[in-house]
């Protein structure tokens, strides 16, 4: 195995853990206009990395002119956006600071659908590493180790707060500290599952790479347009969320040049 797999695989998820174990060293809940930084930190990451490490590796991997270039990052990105759709309607979850769950009704207590809310985030992040290592490993694609680890520490960076945002409101709602931890550990477990299952995918079918690195970028941009931007825009303190989005942007996109 390449020794870039195993860390690009592990560090997405021990981002969420350490932001879960704040519950330990933090006191009471976040700030409103904490949680809009965090969100808007994270949405930043999170279209950054959607654009320069799988949108733009989709097309420079496609041979032709024209509409057929674009062709399989435009397909990709629809899969992947109809994706998360689908599961947005399957699996029943319940937003931070929202009282209405959404999806099919289900006799959950409130924390545990909080927590599939952020599992759902979750999963496109694990896809998204999970096909730009697999197109490492292949060597049939211009994906570098670095650009591999770079998506990787990016996302990294931004589970850090997520896990945060999902250990302390939930112990502030009356969880315990540990119950609060491992429900924010458990969510983010999803990313090196949701990785593999990618990555044995796309060893099947490399020439499916293109369409695999837009789903995983649609999918991520549905959860930044349906879930973060509504948290970061809504109320107060709005200047925040887009002050920490353009810092999450400008974070990745370097990361991804300067590692890349």
């Amino acid at each position: 195995m390449d020794s870039t797999v195993l860390p690009g695989l592990l560090l997405p998820f021990l981002g969420t853990t350490l932001g879960s174990a704040c519950v330990y060293f933090m006191r009471g809940d976040l700030s409103p206009s904490l949680q809009k930084g965090l969100s808007g930190f994270a949405g930043g990451i999170m279209v950054a990395a959607s654009v320069w490490s799988l949108i733009i590796p989709a097309i420079e991997q496609t041979s032709g002119e024209g509409f057929a270039k674009v062709m399989p990052a435009f397909v990709g990105f629809w899969l992947g956006t109809l994706f998360l759709l689908l599961l947005d309607h399957v699996i029943p979850h319940l937003h931070l600071g929202e009282e209405e769950p959404e999806g099919p009704k289900a006799n959950l207590d409130n924390s545990t659908m909080m927590v599939f809310a952020v599992t759902l985030h979750n999963i496109p992040e694990g896809m998204a590493v999970g096909v730009v290592l697999a197109g490492m490993i292949s060597g049939q694609t211009t994906i570098t180790a670095g650009a591999a680890l770079s998506l990787a520490l990016g996302i990294a960076i931004q589970n850090f707060p997520e896990g945060a945002i999902i250990s302390m409101p939930l112990h502030a709602q009356g969880d315990t500290k540990n119950q609060a931890f491992l429900k924010g550990f458990l969510s983010g477990a999803v990313e090196p599952i949701a990785a593999l299952f990618t990555m044995m995918a796309v060893g099947l079918v490399v020439p499916a790479m293109p369409y695999l690195l837009s789903l995983a970028a649609g999918a991520m941009m549905y959860v930044v347009v349906e879930e973060l931007i509504p948290e970061l825009s809504e109320g107060q303190h709005s200047n925040v969320g887009v002050i920490a989005f353009s810092l999450g942007f400008t974070v990745m996109m370097a990361l991804d040049v300067v590692l890349g």
